[in-house]
């Protein structure tokens, strides 16, 4: 192990640690060697070139979210484009569309035959204007929708919503032939229709007295078809819309985020540990009922939204509809998945709970311990709080360059070969060279972008637990070897010595750890992603051996991936005492560890399942709160309609485990450190620790377990 860990740390002298010198030792200590200080030892800097590497990976994630500020527009997550290239509802557009948030097309013909198979219109080259709502046929008259007033038409935007966007009555023969003609300025409203995410869906049922009105003016055949329905509808429900409406109810969600997902869990944390701190006995108890009963609500809110319980589900459309008007879409079959995935959840967590009942006493006596150490130490329960609001501020950042890096993009016109005629008021004629759309067209390279955006939020979170982990391993280190005679010798202040030696020397080992894990924890992600891919190209001819070698490969790296953040946990408690470079200190604790394997390996199993399990609590009642904000009308109608629940929820989830995470730390490290530090203490004294807990020691001593083993409650 290379010599006596409390000769490192300052404990004892040792011939190891002065060289033979203990006389030297005495000089510079004033005569008692004990003067030499806590974990003082001759540090330098560790793995400097990862430290390098992590400032260049910061630097590409500045000019990486510059790019998305520079080029994207969150609007267009939301809202779609008109057949001007305008955002809808943005103040910016050509005219002024900032009240004009919903997409129509006007006629209902081309909708038709962009929908027919082997057709050269597409649905994006139609003609569609954004209004404030979505028309539906007047019960005795025919209206019309016209387009945007310009040219030979005197009407203000304002103006022209009042009339209904109706002004047929002023076009000119010319312009009214054009209209009958199905080219505009002016369209008959012959289908109802619903927003349906901003976009109007025409329901395909035509009113009767508005088509016979048409018909009897001259008017163009218009196709009753369903297909204008479902083309629109296959639009709408595509991929890749899907995708940008759960990034945008990001965005619109963000005071949920900010509420249940920054302050609640900040709240519930330092709550759980003061209740660590003074009633730990009872604390594994109510985590394991706590945990069981917020999984049941959680579900339960699931199958509500879901519609298979109440009559409170989850709606596409927006704003009144038809009752009898039903229109699904992926976000619905996304939630109902999402319900039946977490009631498997739910029984595994019960079946789980009762499993480890009598196992969950093991864990008290540890978690006692390091309920002592912070009360000893007080200031490891506020010190996650500077990690805390780093990583606040920095999320706040990345969650605004996400949302405008996935909405990055130039607006232009198709490169289309449609064949059609429309009146266009400023040349006031008929054009047929101008009948393209517009799209948002995507670099080739975002997809790396928005990937590289993602694994870094990912390394930045790992880098931050990693260094919070190595502060409070090193104040428990201090704690540990420092009892008896010497304990007075701790400051007030050893998180903040802890912290110094971290900035000044191991910045470096952290990053290489936390670069480890999230390399690990992204490769799986892409295995994942193209195993799914491959999946839909070819799943018929998928083999019984392709499954075999997936499956077997997921499990090699889920297996890898626990062991590293163990092997990381307990590398950061040896760069903390020690003051060695990553790898070298994770094969000192990984050997103390595999020495002491089954002294410590069922204690510490309990107390970790009993910390993920607190863990889970906070999370669970932080997603369970979100649920209930979301459930409110703000975000159930107008501007602030989310499309679903489900992304908000979990993005919450998974900042309350975060946080907690973060601050559970405290208890985590403080129990590895003391563990790892009672290992290294036994094996400098003959198999008996000299400098451990009483507690502690009736916990792991190999004697008191057997005989407690042996003569039973």
């Amino acid at each position: 192990m290379g010599g006596p860990l409390g000769a490192i740390i300052g404990r004892y002298p040792s011939a190891t640690a002065t060289g033979g010198g203990g006389e030297d030792a005495e000089q510079r200590g004033g005569g008692d060697s004990v003067n030499l200080g806590i974990i003082r030892h001759d540090r330098r800097c560790r793995d400097l070139a990862f430290l390098v590497l992590f400032a260049a990976f910061w630097v590409a994630m500045i000019v990486n979210s510059s790019f998305g500020f520079n080029q994207g527009n969150p609007l267009r997550l939301t809202y779609e484009l008109d057949y001007k290239g305008n955002v809808c509802g943005d103040r910016h557009g050509n005219p002024d569309v900032h009240e004009l948030e919903v997409r129509y097309w006007m006629d209902p013909n081309q909708v038709y035959q962009s929908g027919l198979k082997g057709s050269k219109v597409n649905l994006a080259d139609a003609k569609s204007i954004c209004l404030m709502e979505c028309p539906t046929p007047m019960p005795d008259a025919l209206n019309f929708v016209c387009d945007y007033p310009e040219g030979d038409i005197k009407l203000s935007v304002d103006d022209w919503i009042n009339r209904d966007y109706d002004y047929f009555e002023f076009l000119t023969p010319d312009m009214r032939n054009s209209s009958l003609q199905l080219q505009g300025p002016c369209y008959p409203v012959i289908f109802p229709s619903v927003n349906v995410y901003w976009s109007c869906q025409y329901i395909a049922r035509a009113s009767n007295v508005s088509l016979k009105n048409w018909l009897n003016m001259g008017g163009a055949k218009i196709e009753e078809n369903m297909l204008i329905d479902k083309t629109i509808h296959k639009a709408i429900d595509a991929r890749s819309a899907v995708l940008k409406r759960y990034v945008a109810d990001i965005g619109k969600s963000w005071p949920v985020l900010f509420v249940c997902g920054g302050l609640l869990p900040l709240f519930l944390s330092v709550i759980w540990l003061l209740m660590i701190r003074y009633f730990v006995a009872a604390m594994t108890w109510i985590t394991v009922v706590l945990f069981n009963a917020l999984v049941i609500s959680v579900t339960m809110f699931c199958y509500i939204k879901a519609g298979w319980i109440g009559n409170d589900p989850l709606t596409v459309v927006i704003g009144e509809s038809d009752p009898y008007v039903h229109i699904s879409g992926r976000e619905i079959s996304h939630l109902h998945a999402a319900t039946v995935l977490m009631t498997i959840i739910m029984i595994i967590a019960f079946l789980s709970s009762i499993a480890i009942v009598r196992r969950i006493l093991i864990a008290t006596p540890v978690l006692k311990v390091a309920a002592k150490v912070i009360g000893e130490v007080q200031a490891l329960i506020i010190f996650p709080v500077v990690p805390y609001f780093i990583l606040t501020i920095f999320y706040m950042v990345w969650f605004s360059a996400t949302l405008h890096l996935f909405s990055s993009g130039q607006v232009l016109r198709n490169d289309c070969s449609t064949d059609c005629c429309t009146y266009d008021l400023k040349l006031g004629k008929v054009n047929c060279d101008n009948c393209c759309g517009y799209s948002i067209h995507y670099t080739p390279h975002i997809g790396i972008a928005i990937l590289f955006h993602l694994f870094g939020c990912y390394w930045a979170t790992q880098f931050f637990m990693a260094c919070s982990s190595t502060v409070v391993a090193g104040s428990v280190a201090s704690y540990y070897w420092a009892r008896g005679e010497i304990s007075h010798d701790i400051p007030f202040f050893s998180v903040v010595s802890s912290l110094k030696r971290l900035l000044r020397y191991n910045l470096g080992s952290a990053a290489i750890g936390s670069l480890v894990v999230s390399a690990v924890e992204w490769v799986r992600f892409i295995l994942e992603c193209l195993r799914r891919k491959l999946k839909l190209v070819d799943s018929a001819r998928e083999s019984c051996c392709g499954k075999v070698t997936s499956s077997s490969s997921q499990c090699c790296l889920g297996c890898i991936d626990w062991t590293l953040v163990s092997v990381n946990r307990n590398a950061y408690i040896m760069i903390a005492i020690t003051g060695k470079g990553f790898f070298k200190a994770s094969a000192l604790a990984t050997g103390l560890i595999m020495n002491n394997i089954l002294r410590i390996g069922k204690v510490n199993v309990i107390g970790d399942v009993i910390l993920f399990l607190g863990k889970l609590c906070v999370s669970l009642f932080c997603a369970l709160f979100a649920f209930l904000m979301l459930d409110t009308h703000k975000y159930k109608s107008a501007h602030n309609k989310i499309s679903s629940p489900l992304v908000p929820v979990l993005v919450t989830w998974a900042l309350g485990y975060t946080v907690a995470k973060l601050f559970f730390a405290v208890v985590e490290m403080s129990i590895d450190t003391i563990i790892l530090s009672f290992c290294q203490d036994a094996e400098e004294h003959q198999g008996t620790a000299q400098y451990a807990p009483p507690l502690l020691m009736e916990t792991l001593d190999e004697q008191s377990e057997l005989q407690r083993l042996t003569q039973g409650p």
